[in-house]
Formats: structure tokens, sequence, C-alpha cells
């Protein structure tokens, strides 16, 4: 989204001008500002449940947010979307209310209920006019602790999630995401990213409910509510719901050792027109101190519209539309991986531009004015992006997931403005190494395969 916002100012820019005079350049951008992270309240419950309340805005309306630190993470290998099964059958309703009931009654609140699973957490997620935050949250908290699991919903959902798998599938995307990251993780869930039809079928009443068992429960949930709202009737409802929950088990990431491999691998997609190329490696997560300056080199390298590689590879050589590199942020993980989708015809080109942009940020630094640009791009779409009632708690759990203290968030402008050229290009020589990258290719192998062998200079995994 924001790589469509800033394509689309760049066009109002360059087509800004007077006729028969030079184009106007935009004006100066303003003093930076820190994210202020609003007051809040901190209630801690005995069964281990954690509210947090942060009154934000002018807007009538108490956003809710049911935070459970758990989903994809805590899967086996026999258990591929396991967790993505369970909130589809939160979905049906609980003991006590069909899920037409708490659509009604959500509704009448001014909202609706949303369930969600994650990599890291599965939520529970509504926005209602502030009187009814308490009414809100008794019904969420129906839902969570005392689901329904109907059986007879069991197949419908099953034959939904085969679809849907199906559909993820016949993309050359998910297939080429698919094969990276379970080279990067291969013992690990982060590299478990698609069941097989098999396993989906495997699925029981028996193994939802035990998955529930086993990882929900009050020491592993915390309720944000942000926005207008009555704090103590919030509270009280919070209490009065929750208060004699089941504790449950201790929230437990399984720490994931990534492979440094180097693997190349072509997915035959005979007579494909384009080229899907997923080409990164295992690089620092939020926790290390190298990780803002790492981000910022990301955005300069490939990570925003103005980035180095978009334009080599986009504007000069046509070769691709839409290319972007990523900071992926696992728990105590990270990994950074360039994706395009190329023609056939320049794919090897095209990674090799792209080494080309590496080894040449890591033999010179950027200059000051290309990196103060980045900087207040990326400093400013922070602060809008926390500037609702959601992106302040969607801050608040990204630092309760990677275990993160708040000036991760207070600082994070200022320590973005702190990064200097000389930091961008050690960022690049350190963790952004070509010798070290997997390179999984989505296309057609006859075509492509030479180019590849040409450029990357390995031999390719069968």
């Amino acid at each position: 989204m924001k790589r469509t916002i800033v394509y689309f100012l760049a066009l109002i820019f360059s087509s800004t001008f007077v006729f028969g005079q030079e184009k106007e350049l935009p004006p100066e951008g303003g003093t930076p500002k820190n994210f202020e992270l609003p007051k809040k309240e901190v209630v801690h419950l005995d069964n281990g449940i954690k509210l947090v309340m942060v009154q934000y805005g002018a807007i009538p309306k108490a956003n809710i947010r049911f935070n459970i630190k758990t989903g994809n993470i805590n899967e086996e290998s026999d258990q591929v979307w396991l967790s993505d099964l369970l909130g589809d059958l939160l979905e049906e309703g609980s003991t006590t209310k069909s899920s037409k009931e708490i659509a009604n009654e959500m509704a009448g609140m001014g909202g609706n209920l949303n369930i969600g699973v994650g990599v890291h957490n599965s939520s529970l997620n509504s926005s209602v006019l502030y009187e009814f935050a308490p009414d809100a949250i008794a019904l969420m908290a129906d839902v969570l602790r005392n689901p329904k699991f109907p059986e007879e919903e069991l197949d419908r959902l099953k034959k939904n999630m085969k679809r849907n798998l199906s559909v993820s599938l016949s993309t050359p995307g998910s297939q080429a995401n698919k094969d990276f990251f379970a080279a990067l993780y291969p013992e690990h869930p982060y590299g478990r990213v698609f069941p097989t039809e098999a396993q989906i079928d495997s699925y029981t009443l028996e193994d939802i409910q035990r998955f529930y068992d086993e990882n929900y429960g009050a020491i592993r949930t915390t309720i944000y509510v942000a926005g207008n709202f009555d704090q103590e009737a919030v509270q009280n409802a919070v209490q009065e719901a929750l208060g004699d929950w089941r504790a449950g088990a201790a929230a437990n990431y399984p720490l994931a050792e990534a492979v440094t491999a180097g693997d190349v691998k072509i997915i035959d997609r005979p007579g494909a027109p384009q080229s899907t190329i997923y080409y990164g490696l295992p690089v620092a997560d939020p926790s290390s101190e190298d990780y803002i300056a790492l981000d910022i080199t990301n955005s300069i390298l490939g990570g925003s519209f103005a980035s180095r590689i978009t334009s080599n590879i986009r504007e000069d050589k046509g070769y691709t539309y839409s290319p972007t590199s990523v900071l992926a942020s696992n728990y105590k993980t990270g990994v950074w991986y360039e994706v395009a989708d190329v023609t056939t015809e320049h794919t090897g080109a095209s990674l090799e531009e792209i080494k080309k942009e590496i080894a040449l940020l890591q033999s010179e630094p950027p200059t000051q004015k290309e990196l103060d640009g980045i900087i207040n791009y990326e400093s400013g779409i922070y602060v809008l992006q926390n500037s609702t009632p959601n992106g302040i708690i969607g801050q608040m759990i990204f630092l309760d997931t990677h275990d993160l203290e708040e000036s991760f968030l207070k600082n994070r402008v200022q320590n973005m403005h702190n990064v200097t050229p000389g930091d961008v290009q050690e960022m690049t020589k350190k963790y952004i190494q070509p010798e070290n990258m997997t390179l999984i290719v989505v296309g057609d192998k006859e075509k492509i395969e030479k180019q590849i062998e040409a450029t990357i200079k390995k031999p390719l995994k069968q």
C-alpha cells in the first residue's frame, strides 16, 4: 500500500510544472517527530489475564482486541493450519450463542466480530460504539472461553480450506514462497507455510480441542482496548467475563535456527511469460541493535518505491512492474529477501542487476541526500501508521511478541535519523551477501535455466 501511495505522489510531483519552466520541487520536509505512545492503564488479573487500556482520539468508538500468544508457530509438523481451522470453528459460535446471534448482537453495538490467526498470535477483534464496550467484551469472552466447535460444520470448513489451499498453490508467488521458507527453516513452523490436503483431511475435533486446551488460556491472553470508553466499566467487564478462566500454559515460541544454505532451485512452469523470484537469506530480528539501520538499508536497497533495485529493474530496464524487498520479522530471527515477477527472457539479467545493486551499496555508502529522503519517508509512514487506535494496538502487540521495551517505539524515529551512510554500507556488507542467498525461481525452466546458471554460478537443486 505505501508503495502505491509513493508512486501516486511521484506522479503528481513529476507532472507539477509551468509550461516553459523547470519542474517545481516539493518543499523541504518538517522537523521529524518521535512516535509518542499514549498513556496507558495496565491491569493484571489474578489468573494471568492482562488488560491494557488506552484512551485515544475523539471518535466515540472503542477498538477491542483479545490477543492470544499462539498460532502457526505452535503447530507440529503434522498440524499445519490446524490453528487456522480452530479459528474458523471459533467463528461458528459459542456454547451459549449461535454465530447468527453473535453477529446480530455485535451489529447492534455498531460493530462485528473478526477472528484472525497468524504465525505468532491469534485474535478476536471488534470496534464498537463506546457505550457498548463492556457488552462487546462479555460477548467476545464467551466466544473465546466457551467455543462450541460444532462437528457438523467441520467438513464444510475443511473443504473451504482445501479450496483455498488449491487456489494459493496454483500461483507462482505461493509456490516460490513455500519452497523459499522451507529452505531457510526446514525444521521449524516458519518453514511450513502450507499443509497438504491429506493433512487437512486428517484433522479431527479432538485434534482441534487438544490444540485449544494446550495453547489457549489466561496467561497467554492480553486484552487491548483503545479509543473512547469507560475504563472502570471495561475493567469490571473483563474481570467478570474472564477473571475465573483457567490460566493455561505459558506462551512458548520455539526458537528457529535459520539455514544459510545458498540453495538455487527452479520450479518449472512451462510456457510462463514471467519468472517469479524469491532471493534472500537470514538476517537480524527486531531485538538486534542492528535492526533499525538494517530496516533503512532495506528501504534504500529494495523496500520502497524509490529504492535502487526498483529504480533499476523497473524504471530503467523495464524487466518487472512491482519488485520489492522485505525485511521479515520473526521471533529472534529475521529474513531479508527480494521478490519480483520478471519477464522470462530477462530472468538472468534481473538477478544480475539485483546483485550489482547489492555490491554497489557494499562498496560505496549512499549519499546523505539519498539517505535523508528514505529516512524522512520511513519515519513519516511510521508515525502515520500509528495514529489510529488499531495502529497503537498493533505496535503494542509487536513489542509483546518480540520481547521489546517501549523505548523501541518511542525512540524509533530518532534512531532512524541517527543512521549514517556508513551504517547502511556496513549493514549491507554484514548481512546482504549474495553468495549465501537462497534463490527460488518459478518459471519456464527450459528458457531460464542457463540464464540462472550463468548469473548465479551455482549448481541447481533438483
